[in-house]
């Protein structure tokens, strides 16, 4: 178990470049896999959520290598399946995506999780998958993993899909491409749309357009073709250094190169609410971000600013050190995270001397922590709570130390954290 002791960091100046987007680098690899041809990859993340895409598309048939800087993935375009079990680790995106590809591969398949991930529910793509023509067995109503996939002769469908999810969304469109005839989704609020524009990068029949808040993605069964992908700095990492610096007392820090799409810079708009003292400079379509100390005011978030929620956690340290109250509106997605993400959060808040309350589906956060506080935090397995009980103890009352225990989750997607911490100038120790 590795344990880091982080203590209250007043000044934090630098620039940061945070790893490879991981939503990207998972559907590069896939989509490479898919293709017949060599691709090669620049700046693919080098979390373990992204290694275990990775390794699951060498099982399934393609050949992949990498020099440090380029990874290559050779593929025929025709995966077969594997007589191992497909161990996607902690990373749902990886299990509901390559859910939607083993579905239009001709026989079974077994897709498995560590211990966070067996509690997750499948139910959501095995609806769709199963009206596509494939067979999906899990453990119990919700079909937790193992996950149990036989492939079949797919039929496209149109579907809506009930609860707005990215990950549904591209298991869908992943299955169309195997399936006769065309796939049709319609989402009711516009969420991160990395496969729509890499299908259609990569020579795939697809076309979508807005409906209100809303999108439809029409798509075509074809063949992905090899291309040379190179992929942005993850927005969601990003926050973790963004706020960090909004809460620091003195400095300025930097984060470079994000991926631009709207659907995944939505915190960015919720902070300069709040009163972020936030420049942004765009290049060719990329992100640049710079921030300052900043007095930052309460506000109300709704989930359809950050479709994703992966940011609430974050974002609930920005509101601790508030000058009044946040809600977070609608966020019951967080429930069905890494962890029960929004009982957690609210209990890091607590933790860190703050007030946090859960009425229903929202979190209401009262600032707090004027004080010292001496904690152990236990993020329960979850990269994104001890990131973000990490940023709570740098911008801590001083005499405070926070202990972090378990923090090897961070490596499922952010492998260089602290060290990128320590390069602003926080005092972290391990």
């Amino acid at each position: 178990m590795t344990t880091h002791r982080v203590e209250p960091s007043p000044s934090l100046s630098g620039v940061v470049i945070p790893p490879g987007d991981k939503s990207i680098s998972h559907r590069a690899l896939m989509l490479s896999a898919m293709a017949n041809g060599t691709s090669e990859i620049r700046g693919l993340s080098s979390g373990l959520d992204v290694f275990a895409t990775l390794e699951i598309m060498r099982q399934l048939g393609a050949s992949i290598e990498s020099d440090g800087e380029i990874v290559r993935v050779t593929s025929t375009g025709s995966l077969s399946a594997s007589s191992s079990p497909l161990d996607c680790g902690n990373s749902g995106t990886t299990m509901r995506l390559i859910a939607g590809i083993c579905s239009g591969i001709d026989g079974t398949h077994r897709l498995i999780g560590d211990e966070s991930l067996s509690k997750r529910p499948m139910d959501r793509v095995a609806i769709p998958l199963e009206r596509m023509g494939a067979t999906l067995h899990g453990e119990g109503p919700r079909l937790t993993p193992p996950l149990s996939i036989n492939g079949a002769k797919l039929q496209g469908i149109s579907y809506d899909v009930p609860v707005p999810s990215a990950q549904v969304k591209s298991a869908v469109l992943l299955a169309g491409l195997f399936a006769e005839g065309p796939t049709t989704v319609r989402e009711s609020l516009r969420t991160r749309a990395h496969t729509e524009e890499m299908l259609v990068e990569a020579g795939v029949n697809l076309t979508s357009r807005d409906e209100g808040s809303g999108r439809v993605v029409f798509l075509q069964p074809s063949h992905p073709e090899p291309r040379r992908w190179v992929v942005a700095t993850d927005p969601s990492q990003a926050a973790f250094s963004v706020v960090a610096g909004l809460l620091a007392q003195e400095g300025s820090v930097s984060v470079l190169d994000l991926y631009g799409g709207e659907e995944r810079l939505g915190f960015l708009e919720v902070l300069i609410r709040m009163g972020a003292n936030l420049e942004i400079v765009e290049i060719d379509g990329r992100k640049n971000v710079t921030v300052r100390p900043s007095e930052l005011g309460g506000t109300t978030v709704h989930s359809s600013e950050i479709p994703s929620v992966d940011e609430v956690p974050i974002l609930a340290i920005a509101a601790l050190r508030a000058t009044s109250p946040t809600r977070f509106v609608e966020v019951g997605e967080l429930r069905l995270k890494e962890s029960d993400r929004l009982e957690a959060t609210a209990a890091l808040v607590r933790a860190l001397g703050g007030s946090a309350v859960i009425d229903g589906d929202d979190l209401l956060i009262e600032p707090g922590a004027t004080e010292p506080v001496k904690v152990t935090i236990d993020p329960l397995h979850d990269h994104r709570l001890a990131m973000s009980a990490a940023i709570g103890a740098l911008s801590a009352a001083r005499g405070s130390m926070v202990t972090i225990v378990e923090t090897e989750c961070i490596a499922t997607s952010y492998p260089t954290f602290f060290d990128d911490l320590r390069s602003l100038g926080a005092h972290v120790d391990n």
